[in-house]
């Protein structure tokens, strides 16, 4: 051990296994990416975003919601928390923002990403934060069927949610539209996951399903690190790279 030269190459391979080490304990604590989808759409609406998250050396689950009701929904996101063996940034698309303001309380979701999304108070439904609100030519395009589902025409989705996208890609989506139970607009959530958890929100401007002035009154009121992109409602499908970017921000702002 007296040699200088045994000693230096003792240090040397004692520090790359530390930062060895340190890659891994990083790497171990990086959080999952819990995405989840609006009305009328399933996971499928996350295929431009998802690929970049992961080539960031994040893992992506997307949640698929029943759309039968706040709870259900709820539920199904509760469970893809549970799954994940670390922390979690928890993402929101449209009707997905009450979701994860309910599911968003629990302990392992570090923080919440809106994407032109609800974002109510305790005690507050969807209907509660629309009333008020001038009519949109999306939200006029609803209607609901015979069981109190609401749905849209491939038609009006096509004009009215997802305008910048290519039309063939508009058409994919629109052969899949999933309807949600009317009364799910109605339901009022009992907590607030954005009074705890640090926010982020992404304002939709081009938006012609929910009023823009709402989505900015709602990252304002939740105090939302707010960004935002000349976009339809459809804003992780038209711009991909500018939603990821920020659902990387806050991954890489929270331990």
């Amino acid at each position: 051990m007296g040699n200088p030269r045994i000693r230096a190459l003792i240090v040397a391979a004692a520090l790359a296994v530390h930062a060895i080490g340190a890659a891994r304990a990083a790497e171990a604590v990086k959080p999952t990416i819990v995405l989840v989808h609006g009305a009328f759409l399933d996971g499928s609406s996350w295929s431009k975003v998802t690929p970049r998250l992961q080539a960031a050396g994040y893992k992506v689950v997307a949640v698929q919601n029943p759309l039968t009701s706040l709870a259900d929904d709820v539920a199904a996101t509760q469970r893809a928390i549970d799954d994940q063996d670390g922390p979690v940034v928890l993402v929101g698309h449209s009707w997905g923002g009450s979701v994860i303001t309910q599911a968003g309380a629990a302990a392992k979701v570090r923080a919440l990403v809106y994407l032109a999304a609800t974002a109510p108070g305790a005690g507050q439904s969807v209907a509660d934060l629309l009333a008020g609100t001038a009519p949109t030519p999306g939200g006029t395009a609803i209607k609901p069927d015979e069981a109190g589902f609401l749905a849209m025409s491939p038609a009006d989705f096509a004009s009215d949610f997802a305008q910048d996208i290519p039309a063939a890609d508009a058409a994919v989506l629109a052969s899949a539209l999933a309807p949600i139970a009317g009364k799910a607009f109605q339901e009022r959530g009992s907590l607030a996951a954005w009074q705890t958890k640090p926010s982020w929100y992404v304002v939709a401007t081009q938006d012609r399903m929910m009023p823009v002035d709402l989505e900015r009154r709602m990252a304002a009121a939740i105090h939302a690190r707010t960004v935002e992109i000349a976009a339809s409602h459809a804003v992780m499908l038209s711009h991909p790279a500018e939603v990821a970017a920020t659902i990387i921000e806050a991954a890489q702002a929270v331990p």
